[in-house]
């Protein structure tokens, strides 16, 4: 295994608020939102270079997926991602 981060996740209190201004304010290419049939998984992915994506997601839905109580916002509120073809 490689070791990367393909992923950098930054919560957010409000995502559509947050992918207006990554998507026209910083002019970063995206689908939009993605996931909102899913209970926690509204998402927003942005290229940012080969095999590397920002990712914005509501800090609510953040704390339930780590299971880690939700606070005051910080500016160290993100996680970073290693994806891996299969499990093995």
């Amino acid at each position: 295994m490689k070791p990367r981060v393909s992923v950098i996740t930054i919560g957010v209190d409000n995502l559509k608020e947050s992918l207006h201004f990554y998507r026209d304010g910083l002019g970063f290419p995206t689908d939009g939102i993605v996931g909102e049939e899913f209970d926690h998984g509204a998402v927003a992915f942005f290229d940012l270079q080969l095999g590397l994506k920002l990712a914005i997601w509501n800090r609510k839905d953040i704390a339930h997926e780590t299971k880690v109580d939700v606070h005051s916002p910080s500016p160290t509120e993100f996680t970073l991602g290693h994806n891996v073809n299969n499990k093995a």
